[in-house]
């Protein structure tokens, strides 16, 4: 089991960064695929990136080239660099988990995540 923890969310102005982070109290993490996923006010869950043991990474067509996924193993620790940032990036940022139980089915899946944060808030002002 695990238990994920979101920090580094804020308010910033349009064109600024953040640095989101995510800490898995789990075991393994170093087995785990890593995502982040985002759900802005009436809009449905959405993917944002997502990081594999193996560290290949897999970004949402809306984000490519403005946001980076990193991990740090020993700090059991997944990040997401927001750079350039948006209005329409507003919205509460979720990590999650995947401890690897089963064959995978799709890395930007929901379902592909046993785990998941509570959510950490990031508002970009205009």
């Amino acid at each position: 089991q695990a238990q994920l923890v979101e920090s580094g969310g804020g308010l910033v102005q349009a064109g600024g960064s953040l640095r989101l982070s995510c800490t898995a109290s789990g075991r393994s993490f170093s087995r785990y695929n890593m995502g982040w996923f985002r759900q802005a006010p009436g809009k449905e869950r959405e993917f944002v990136a997502a990081i594999r043991s193996v560290s290949s990474t897999y970004y949402a067509d809306s984000v490519k080239g403005r946001f980076t996924i990193s991990r740090d193993n020993a700090k059991n620790t997944v990040y997401l660099q927001m750079n350039t940032l948006k209005p329409v990036d507003t919205a509460v940022y979720y990590c999650a988990a995947d401890q690897r139980r089963y064959y995978d089915t799709s890395i930007y899946s929901q379902t592909q995540y046993d785990y998941w944060g509570q959510g950490t808030q990031v508002t970009v002002s205009s």
